[in-house]
């Protein structure tokens, strides 16, 4: 046993100082050069922060673009799923309030066409960004509140969909943050 003793302690304080030393000083160096210099990127209106790029925001006032559902309640500290089946009779209670509650405030809208990452969450229920055709679907309602002509909304979620990265790799999306602070600042 006296064998094994040193040499488990001497691995056991080498492993300490670079797992719990070394590694963490290199990714928090490797952090400070990426955007937002690892705080994370923030999203201005009028000079104030109001919000991050990466972590959706609850949005359910008519005049502006709703987010994805969360189902903590859009809380960074406590991300996840709702861990429920596709077939859990609560489950599928939740998306079908969350299917009346859009129809009530879209009525031009018919079920069949209200894509699916509107009425239900994400795995970390923090997901930022829609599809351009969940926002699209909502132009009527936000330009009706606004009283903004739907070619101009249509022309703002152009102008703030992303392009899949190298034009081929996942799909186009849109920031719902961003396109309710280019909403906002629009006149």
């Amino acid at each position: 046993m006296k064998k094994y003793l040193l040499p488990s302690i001497k691995l056991t304080v080498l492993l300490l100082v670079l797992l719990a030393g070394i590694y963490p000083l290199i990714i928090a160096g490797i952090a400070k050069m990426a955007p937002g210099k690892g705080g994370g990127v923030t999203v201005t209106h009028n000079g104030k922060v109001v919000g991050y790029e990466n972590i959706g925001q609850k949005f359910t006032d008519d005049k502006y673009f709703w987010s994805r559902p969360s189902t903590v309640d859009y809380n960074a500290a406590g991300s996840g799923g709702s861990n429920k089946a596709p077939g859990n009779p609560d489950y599928l209670k939740t998306v079908a309030e969350r299917i009346d509650t859009f129809l009530a405030h879209n009525p031009d809208v018919k079920k069949a066409d209200i894509p699916a990452e509107l009425v239900t969450a994400s795995a970390s229920g923090l997901d930022p960004h829609l599809s351009p055709a969940a926002a699209y679907i909502q132009i009527p309602r936000v330009a009706k509140a606004r009283g903004i002509a739907p070619e101009k909304l249509k022309q703002l979620v152009d102008a703030n969909t992303k392009a899949p990265l190298l034009g081929m790799l996942g799909p186009s999306t849109v920031n719902v943050l961003k396109l309710n602070v280019a909403l906002d600042e629009l006149k």
